[in-house]
């Protein structure tokens, strides 16, 4: 699928600004991580998860997930959704956290080693090529991260193809009403965030 032409980049250099960008973003603090969601999400969560919360909404609070569900969780980052669905949807429920950025899958890993939690997986791929099987998820969630995706009609078939028959699709994302300025869509730093 071709890139958008309002873009001045093609899919794989906007999938690389993305990745230099995410790969090297620093711990932000609480306040991303306190704005969004409720003390009691995040009381058991260290700080090494909630510093690193990018997101800009809390699809968890709207999934109504249940336990036994298998959930993926797109452009998972350092986990902080990935983690909350996976305690929803124990003990015998999966949360799979998919990311394109090995820095961000690292910090992940690490987190969930240090939660002890079992129920968790997390993948390194591109929302526009979900390594998971058809038919493979009750749940999908992201975070502020489909707008990243310069092929959106092909992502969105993705989440679709990987979404089991009756499964739910909840995402926080931005959302532009017009047209941004030309010098807005040639920034680097406006593009990958």
């Amino acid at each position: 699928m071709d890139t958008p032409s309002h873009l001045k980049w093609t899919a794989e250099e906007a999938a690389r600004l993305v990745r230099e960008s995410y790969g090297s973003v620093i711990p932000q603090g609480l306040g991303v991580a306190e704005s969004l969601y409720t003390p009691d999400e995040i009381a058991w969560l260290p700080e090494s998860v909630t510093t690193y919360a990018l997101g800009l909404g809390n699809p968890i609070r709207y999934a109504d997930l249940q336990p036994g569900e298998n959930v993926l969780d797109v452009g998972c980052g350092a986990g902080i959704d990935t983690f909350l669905a996976a305690r929803q949807v124990a003990p015998t429920g999966i949360a799979i956290g998919l990311d394109m950025t090995p820095e961000m899958l690292a910090r992940a890993r690490a987190n969930q080693k240090t939660l002890g939690l079992t129920n968790v997986e997390f993948r390194e791929g591109r929302m526009e090529n979900i390594p998971l099987p058809d038919a493979s998820v009750d749940v999908v969630i992201s975070n502020g991260v489909l707008n990243l995706s310069t092929e959106k009609g092909q992502t969105f078939r993705e989440l679709y193809r990987v979404l089991k028959p009756g499964g739910r699709l909840v995402f926080s994302d931005s959302v532009v009403n017009g047209q941004l300025p030309r010098a807005v869509l040639d920034s680097e730093a406006a593009f990958a965030g």
